[in-house]
C-alpha cells in the first residue's frame, strides 16, 4: 500500500467514525464514549500524516507510535461502546475491522522501519 493510499484510507476511516459518534443515543455517557472515540478516531489519519513528514527514521517511528496506540485506542472506545450496550455490533463491526486492518498495518511499519534503521 503507497503512502497516498494510506492517507486516503487513514481520512476515509475518519470520517466513518464521525459518523459512527452522530448515530450515538443522546446521553450523558454516549456523550463522554463518543467523544473518546471521535478524538482517537480522527487522530489516526491526522498523526499518520504528521509522520509521513518526519525528518528521520527514528522520527518516523516515534511517529508511527502515535499512531498505533490511537488506533488501538479507538478499537477500545467501540468495544465499549457495543459492551455497553449503547450500539449494535452490526453498526461498527466493518469500521473495528478496518481499524484493526489499519493497526496491523501500522504495527508491520514500525517492525519494518526499526529493522532498516538498525540494518
Amino acid at each position: 500500500m503507497t503512502k497516498h493510499e494510506l492517507l486516503k484510507r487513514t481520512k476515509t476511516h475518519a470520517l466513518r467514525v464521525i459518523k459512527a459518534v452522530q448515530a450515538l443515543p443522546r446521553d450523558d455517557v454516549s456523550a463522554v464514549l463518543g467523544r473518546q472515540l471521535l478524538r482517537a478516531g480522527t487522530s489516526v489519519g491526522a498523526n499518520y500524516r504528521v509522520a509521513c513528514r518526519a525528518k528521520s527514521t527514528a522520527d518516523f517511528v516515534n511517529k508511527l507510535k502515535i499512531v498505533e496506540e490511537e488506533c488501538d485506542g479507538s478499537l477500545y472506545w467501540m468495544e465499549l461502546l457495543i459492551e455497553s450496550g449503547l450500539i449494535q455490533l452490526r453498526r461498527l463491526e466493518l469500521l473495528m475491522k478496518e481499524g484493526d486492518e489499519l493497526l496491523s498495518t501500522f504495527v508491520a511499519a514500525i517492525r519494518t522501519s526499526k529493522a532498516a534503521r538498525q540494518s
